[in-house]
């Protein structure tokens, strides 16, 4: 009988695990150990222009997207915000703006990669602009999240 009053709730604690929106992936650097997320409280995904044009930078909302370093061809990469084991992003809070760390891997090697380790961004919103940099070189506009 207890049995039978215990598997619904285990169900229920089931799905709403699988359904939870902060899903944080571990990764291994040269360093240690991190953890990454694709989700934060900002429209962070879409793509980061170097003064308007190329090379660019697109993150997806999935976790992938392109990474164009200068005078070079776009690369497709896996990418996450730094963020601690529950899935909260590591933020560093400045006066008008904060800063995150941006991880990122490619997903295709080229001809001069050895060793595809993870590469570090900065990745840093302003408020009073509305605008986020990547490298503090690629911008993107964004608007304000509802409800804030």
């Amino acid at each position: 009988m207890k049995v039978k009053n215990l598997l619904p709730i285990a169900f229920f604690l089931f799905v709403m695990n699988s359904l939870a929106q902060n899903s944080v992936t571990e990764i291994t650097t040269k360093s240690s150990v991190h953890y990454i997320t694709t989700t934060t409280d900002f429209p962070i995904t879409g793509t980061y222009l170097f003064q308007g044009v190329e090379p660019i930078v697109e993150l997806n909302a999935n976790g992938t997207g392109i990474y164009q370093l200068h005078e070079l061809p776009k690369r497709t990469i896996i990418w996450g915000i730094e963020c601690n084991e529950t899935g909260s992003p590591k933020f560093k809070k400045g006066f008008d703006s904060a800063a995150y760390t941006l991880w990122y891997r490619y997903t295709v090697g080229s001809e001069s990669d050895t060793n595809e380790d993870w590469n570090v961004a900065e990745f840093s919103i302003h408020f009073n602009t509305l605008k986020m940099y990547i490298q503090g070189e690629r911008v993107k506009d964004y608007t304000e999240p509802i409800g804030k």
